[in-house]
């Protein structure tokens, strides 16, 4: 959310944007539009309604499969509520985030997307989120106590709602796994053998497309993990620990165990291009999140998706 308060002083819309988070925790189109005003499977009716009046959406989701989703809900709430006018102003993913700061400090729009956590936390310090500790209240029973806590800010209250979420994993084609007898690894080293031998088979073993930064973060993120658990992570990345540290040395001297695997050109190639590299079988596996699952989904034909399959970053003998 952003620093203004109710949307109801934009226009005539009798909809404060803590109405519009408690529609957004509903998690379905179908109770989207019954949180508008619309009766219930069960005959009741709930207490949030929109009379008219304008929204602003800032948001990051640019690709075309959550992009589609978005606009989708939004077209069902104004269907829902005539009169009310919702507006999305979608910006590329990655300036989005470059972005944020200052966006936030300008004239943002009335909701926007963003990461829950330290991240969420770090703005909401800065008075630039509002609390939204009652539209919290009617919406926490669908969330788990982790859910709850990834949206609490360093004071206790609450200045989001989840709205979705995604894993990350090694992904791979099932197809090309069984062309080749491979084995699903579950140790470093096991993960270092099949790279090796992917490679030796003529793939690239893991795909990298690093041109917006953060594909790499990822992969530092889980190895720190890995090796030296989730209060350290955390410590770290909010300040707490130096980059310095002897911790953080055996993180990168681990990853270069692997990093004569990647993909050739990989700081030039988006992450959908990395995706591709797999759909296309030119390379074995690719740790990324869930959603690179658009990009098997994309090429029109069903049995790239079902090939898509994936297994947990190998266990390191330590976290």
């Amino acid at each position: 959310m952003g620093d203004s308060g109710d949307i109801s002083k934009y226009g005539n819309l009798d909809l404060s944007r803590r109405d519009v988070l408690k529609i957004a925790g509903y998690g379905s189109v179908a109770a989207f539009i019954a949180a508008c005003g619309g009766g219930t499977s069960s005959g009741t009716t709930t207490g949030v309604t929109a009379k008219g009046g304008s929204l602003s959406i800032g948001s990051y989701s640019s690709d075309a499969a959550p992009k589609a989703g978005l606009q989708a809900l939004v077209n069902d709430f104004m269907a829902a509520n005539g009169g009310t006018k919702v507006t999305i102003n979608t910006v590329d993913h990655g300036t989005f985030q470059n972005q944020i700061s200052s966006y936030l400090q300008g004239t943002p729009e009335d909701v926007f997307t963003w990461f829950s956590g330290h991240r969420m936390r770090f703005f909401a310090d800065q008075g630039l989120a509002t609390p939204i500790d009652d539209a919290w209240a009617e919406v926490k029973s669908n969330y788990t106590t982790g859910f709850a806590g990834s949206v609490t800010g360093n004071d206790g209250h609450v200045y989001a709602i989840p709205i979705d979420y995604y894993p990350w994993a090694v992904f791979y084609r099932k197809d090309v796994f069984a062309a080749h007898s491979y084995s699903v690894p579950s140790n470093w080293d096991q993960f270092k053998s099949l790279c090796a031998q992917m490679k030796k088979d003529g793939l690239i073993p893991i795909a990298m497309a690093d041109k917006d930064g953060w594909p790499a973060q990822g992969t530092f993120d889980i190895l720190n993990l890995r090796l030296n658990g989730y209060d350290f992570h955390t410590q770290l990345l909010t300040g707490k620990q130096k980059w310095t540290d002897p911790r953080v040395t055996a993180v990168y001297k681990k990853w270069s165990e692997i990093t004569d695997y990647y993909s050739p050109g990989l700081a030039g190639a988006t992450w959908q291009q990395g995706a591709d590299q797999v759909v296309r079988k030119q390379a074995g596996m690719y740790l990324l999140g869930l959603f690179v699952a658009q990009q098997f989904a994309a090429t029109g034909n069903p049995d790239d998706l079902a090939q898509l399959d994936f297994f947990p970053f190998p266990d390191l003998g330590t976290q």
